[in-house]
């Protein structure tokens, strides 16, 4: 028995680590943040918006006084006027097709005026009806167009001041 060597065992000092190392798995979490943050503001956030200019041009060619724009107003009890003109809400959308009918098709041109107390929902349903009923481009208008007729009386023309 010179020869042969006896096997030594090893006892460890402790049981054997099974809980998981956390420490690696935060670095990367880490990481991806870092990465979001910055990659975040970079990213294109297109939403197509026609925005006036902000110059005041001089259009050389006056509309024409004789050409109506389509003004739809509502009242805050939500009723439908289309050029101050008082229309049921059943014929709205058949009304407005008649009149945008003719129109050119790039005259097809509605403009809103809704009064502050309108409720949001009557006048979403409003522009719904212009586009249904055939107009292209829907503007919204705080004050009456230049050639838009009140009340059988140009905007152009002064109206008197009511006397008390």
């Amino acid at each position: 028995m010179a020869g042969r060597k006896q096997r030594q065992w090893v006892k460890p000092q402790a049981q054997p680590n099974s809980e998981i190392n956390v420490t690696p798995l935060v670095d990367v979490v880490l990481v991806l943040l870092i990465i979001f943050m910055v990659v975040t503001p970079l990213l294109e956030k297109d939403i197509v918006v026609r925005v006036p200019d902000t110059e005041v041009e001089q259009d050389p060619t006056p509309p024409d006084p004789n050409d109506q724009q389509l003004v739809v107003q509502l009242d805050k009890d939500g009723g439908y006027s289309i050029n101050t003109e008082k229309i049921p809400p059943a014929d709205y959308v058949a009304r407005l097709k008649r009149m945008l009918a003719a129109k050119k098709a790039d005259d097809k041109v509605v403009f809103f005026m809704a009064d502050d107390a309108t409720n949001y929902g009557r006048l979403i349903t409003a522009l719904d009806g212009a586009k249904a009923a055939g107009a292209k481009v829907l503007g919204m208008a705080t004050e009456l167009p230049q050639n838009a007729i009140i009340q059988g009386t140009s905007v152009d023309t002064p109206t008197p001041a009511p006397t008390p």
